[in-house]
Formats: C-alpha cells, sequence, structure tokens
C-alpha cells in the first residue's frame, strides 16, 4: 500500500508534483520487489486517505486505470474516509465533516467509481450495500 509519510505525520502536509505518477513509481517498484523475492500473489493499494488530500485522492480515482493497467490486482479502500465526510459536508460554511455511519452514499459512489476503472477489490464497511453495488456493476 501506498502511504507518504508515517501514520503520526501523514496527513500534515502531503504534497506530491504528480500524484498519479508518483504512486504508480511506487506500487511498480514494491510489486517488482516482491515478484523477485518469490512473492506470487501481488495486490496493489494506492492507499486513499493515506498521505493525500482530497485532492491527490480524487486524481487518483479519476486515473486508477494508470494504476490498473500496471498488471496487477488493485484494491481500493474509500469506504467511509474522512474525505468523503469533507466532500459530503453541507454547504453552510461550517467544517462539520458528515459522520462515518453517513457516508454510504459517498462510499458506494467512489467504490462502483473505482469498480469502472478495473479494481479488483473493494475494502468496505457496509459490505452489503457493496456487494449489491458490484452486483450492478457487473450486470
Amino acid at each position: 500500500m501506498h502511504m507518504q509519510g508515517e501514520p503520526g505525520t501523514m496527513q500534515a502536509d502531503p504534497h506530491y508534483d504528480d500524484v498519479v505518477a508518483e504512486v504508480c513509481a511506487f506500487l511498480r517498484e514494491r510489486a517488482m520487489a516482491a515478484s523477485e523475492a518469490g512473492v506470487k500473489e501481488i495486490w496493489v493499494d494506492p492507499g486513499f486517505g493515506f498521505g493525500k488530500t482530497d485532492s491527490h485522492n480524487l486524481a487518483l480515482l479519476a486515473h486508477l486505470d494508470r494504476i490498473v493497467e500496471m498488471g496487477w490486482p488493485v484494491v481500493v479502500g474509500t469506504s467511509r474516509k474522512a474525505m468523503l465526510g469533507r466532500l459530503l459536508a453541507t454547504s453552510d460554511g461550517s467544517d462539520e465533516l458528515v459522520p462515518a455511519d453517513d457516508r454510504l452514499a459517498g462510499s458506494i459512489a467512489t467504490e462502483v467509481w473505482a469498480m469502472h476503472a478495473g479494481a479488483s477489490m473493494i475494502r468496505a464497511h457496509d459490505v452489503r450495500s457493496a456487494i449489491q453495488a458490484a452486483k450492478v456493476v457487473a450486470a
């Protein structure tokens, strides 16, 4: 999984010149190293919400196909992310996030987006809803 920085500081001021290119390069390098070390099954995860701003996360979603094209199965975990809490927040000027338990619509939207881009696996809190969405996408 890609993550810029350490868990305690990763959201302090994440910076990328080109988040998609940099995440692709990191995932490619780590997957190749794992392969050379004899690991047979390799999955890659762009690390949504780990050392990335909302803009970075949205850019990764918009260009997820570039990660998929690298050839390894891609895992996406956007369920209930803080990014969704901010995107779904009211426009009354407050900084209050939509609570995690109220982010189902945003979670499903980003999960469907990832499925359309070719993600192989979705990590979800609301498994039943994610399965239903996957069935519709696959129909």
